[in-house]
């Protein structure tokens, strides 16, 4: 029976998994080479917000199942099974920066004590676990056996923990038949309840499903977002639209909202480094490199409509509301505010902005921009404002105080770029109201 499990990286990815599987009632430690980070943990406080989960390592924590250290060596030794959950950042060409990966296989390489089962968790392009056998095999001091598994993570950021301990699917690339074993009796919990859909399939095939889920995945999202444009200008209603498309259960309604454009973690880093992928396989990927592209369109599209409803931007104060990509969750890496609020001031917009959770991110992110403001609440932020631009669908900005925000403005334009309210009752309320793919 498996007991000792060791993630490396505490990260979204892996400190999610590794507090998860110590719930699943499994011993586990938490390995981060940042003792910043490891202390703050160690004191009960989660360095990322993602809902339910500050409450889960606490409880784990304190009943003696969820450890976290910076000791690596200790780490490698005293488990059965290690996951691999470190940052594999894009480079300038797109492609996955596997630098961290590498470290981690040479690491235990030169420090296994037996035998192990090393568990890729960490999104890699195709071909990374031969990679990573390969890479141990060179370097290891002793002939313990190692077996190498791809098991991609399907985490939505803001729902993490929940989409954990309920996946849609677990996804284990195995060649080995005993691995296979070793990896049912690690997610035990989710295999014995028998709702959770397993598929053991090669390291390769499992890679590559992570990659194609959200690269379909983007490409629905900048399929309705391109639309927008046409329907705007035909006088159709967008939400409809993506409604009746969704209700063919062969389409479905998920990834159908129109918006700012896709940004995140995982999107533009996994379409990119497909892209490149396919590249060196001497395939053209065409659908995946327009989305991207339509990607990068649409969010200069937003600044386009804004500077429109406004007639020019020059000297015109703009309150941003939303800056994570998504609500749930502090993270703005390619975020649609980090392209479209350096282009606002560009050309000429000074902007107020913000955001429930991501201000502390937003302060290095976008630190040092002239002519920006981050601001305490959506009132600070409308103060004398020209226009209101919603970036992020947060739920509290669905119930604004509108009188309030209509009588501090300037101007009473209300720009929704995520169509979170309706344009008859803004209308109503007062306000000059522009949506995405809404005449």
């Amino acid at each position: 029976m498996i007991n000792n499990i060791t993630v490396i990286g505490t990260g979204y990815v892996g400190l999610v998994t590794g507090t998860c599987l110590s719930d699943f009632g499994l011993n586990v430690l938490c390995i981060d080479q940042d003792e910043s980070k490891i202390n703050k943990l160690n004191n009960g406080i989660i360095p990322i917000y993602e809902p339910g989960l500050q409450e889960l390592v606490r409880k784990n924590y304190a009943e003696g199942r969820l450890h976290f250290s910076t000791d690596i060596i200790s780490g490698i030794q005293n488990s059965e099974v290690i996951f691999i959950a470190v940052g594999t950042p894009p480079k300038d060409d797109g492609s996955a920066d596997l630098d961290n990966v590498v470290k981690v296989a040479q690491t235990i390489a030169r420090h296994m004590n037996g035998p192990k089962v090393v568990v890729n968790k960490s999104t890699v392009p195709i071909g990374t676990a031969r990679l990573v056998k390969k890479i141990i095999e060179a370097n290891k001091t002793a002939p313990y056996r190692v077996d190498v598994v791809s098991n991609p993570e399907f985490l939505r950021e803001g729902a993490a923990v929940y989409d954990f301990m309920h996946p849609d699917r677990v996804v284990v690339g195995a060649q080995n038949p005993e691995v296979k074993e070793i990896m049912k009796q690690v997610y035990r919990v989710l295999f014995l309840n028998q709702k959770t859909p397993f598929l053991f399939t090669s390291p390769e095939t499992a890679e590559a499903i992570k990659y194609v889920s959200n690269a379909f995945l983007a490409t629905k999202i900048t399929f309705i977002n391109e639309l927008s444009e046409l329907f705007e200008k035909a006088g159709c209603n967008i939400v409809d639209v993506a409604r009746g498309m969704g209700m063919d259960g062969r389409i479905g309604s998920k990834f159908l909202n129109p918006g700012p454009g896709y940004g995140g973690s995982c999107f533009p880093k996994d379409t990119r480094a497909l892209a490149k992928t396919s590249r060196e396989y001497g395939v053209e990927l065409t659908l995946v490199e327009a989305t991207i592209a339509a990607n990068e369109k649409q969010k200069r599209r937003m600044v386009d409509k804004i500077e429109a409803a406004l007639g020019n931007l020059q000297d015109k104060t703009l309150a941003i509301l939303g800056l994570a990509f998504k609500p749930e969750t502090d993270d703005m890496r390619d975020s649609p505010a980090l392209t479209i609020i350096p282009e606002l001031i560009q050309r000429g917009a000074l902007i107020k902005a913000y955001d429930p959770k991501a201000m502390e991110e937003a302060k290095w992110r976008l630190e040092g921009i002239p002519g920006l403001e981050l601001v305490n609440s959506p009132y600070e932020a409308a103060s004398e404002a020209h226009a209101l631009v919603i970036l992020t669908e947060w739920n509290q900005f669905r119930s604004l105080d509108l009188i309030r925000l209509r009588e501090n403005m300037q101007e009473p334009i209300f720009i929704d770029l995520r169509n979170i309210y309706e344009p008859i009752f803004m209308k109503q309320q007062g306000f000059c109201y522009y949506s995405v793919g809404r005449s």
